[in-house]
């Protein structure tokens, strides 16, 4: 039996469509909120089909000498062009990306997970948040 850290897939994200990608949206000071952007497909678009679709992004971060991260941020992604007509018969598309607001005094790093519903589990490239 696998354990469910074997299961997770990780490439660059600017050659793979199902890789999260974190972003920081401003300046991160001390004591003040980090906003950070997570999208999967910022290079290569994901298809975002009914049949093919990105359902969901986490957010961790894990303060540094802390034994266990913390999740800051769920998005369950819900409109994939379904509807009563069939797919792709709607014109609502869910883009996968969240945006976090968080705050923390302490350094540590950022991870993002996505699930794709045929590809599976995908994990981002740590990102530290260091303090000056």
């Amino acid at each position: 039996m696998n354990k469910l850290s074997s299961l997770f897939q990780s490439a660059d994200w600017k050659s793979e469509k199902h890789t999260p990608v974190i972003e920081l949206m401003k300046e991160i000071k001390k004591g003040e909120s980090v906003l950070i952007k997570v999208s999967v497909g910022k290079e290569i678009p994901h298809p975002n089909k009914t049949e093919h679709y990105i359902k969901s992004i986490n957010v961790y971060f894990h303060p540094d000498n802390e034994k266990f991260p913390v999740q800051i941020g769920y998005t369950d992604f819900s409109s994939h062009g379904e509807s009563i007509n069939g797919p792709d018969t709607s014109t609502i598309y869910t883009s996968p990306e969240i945006i976090v607001n968080f705050k923390t005094e302490k350094n540590g790093t950022l991870y993002a997970t996505s699930l794709c519903n045929i590809h599976g589990l995908w994990e981002s490239e740590p990102y530290l948040i260091n303090f000056k």
